[in-house]
């Protein structure tokens, strides 16, 4: 079975009960249960993991080449400013979706900018919890027609 990565940045351990009104009420077990029951029903294994660390996403990425077929990664504030996770994310060659739960192009306009896109499948905001769902779906339908 593929196994995909799904990696979450900073902050993202207080979800549920930092700022509702943005992010939700949906907690980090929630959401890691969701991916977990969802990729099992796309035939993948998912492994979640959450750090408020730079080096320790950087780390998680680099030991994902040639155990993960795919990264699902929320960096959080990261993805404003980290070259470090791109950088980690090309050096992998693993297709990777970004994801954010709320909008950030709606938001404050420094975080319009993403370090993280240039260099991913695509990018999913604005839709919460169902994003890293989404994600899924995208990178399992991507490895299905790069498969076939």
């Amino acid at each position: 079975m593929n196994s995909i990565l799904v990696l979450h940045g900073p902050n993202l351990n207080l979800l549920g009960t930092r700022q509702p009104e943005v992010y939700g009420t949906t907690t980090l077990e929630m959401v890691n249960s969701a991916c977990v029951a969802h990729g099992q029903s796309r035939g993948l294994s998912v492994v979640c993991l959450q750090s408020n660390h730079e080096g320790a996403l950087v780390d998680a990425i680099h030991a994902a080449k040639g155990v993960h077929v795919g990264i699902v990664l929320n960096a959080g504030a990261y993805t404003h400013t980290s070259i470090a996770l791109r950088d980690a994310l090309s050096s992998v060659e693993l297709p990777v979706v970004e994801v954010h739960l709320s909008n950030i192009h709606a938001r404050e306009s420094f975080r319009h900018v993403s370090h993280i896109a240039p260099v991913a499948l695509g990018q999913i905001c604005g839709f919460g919890a169902q994003g890293y769902l989404l994600a899924l779906d995208a990178l399992a339908e991507h490895l299905a027609a790069r498969n076939a």
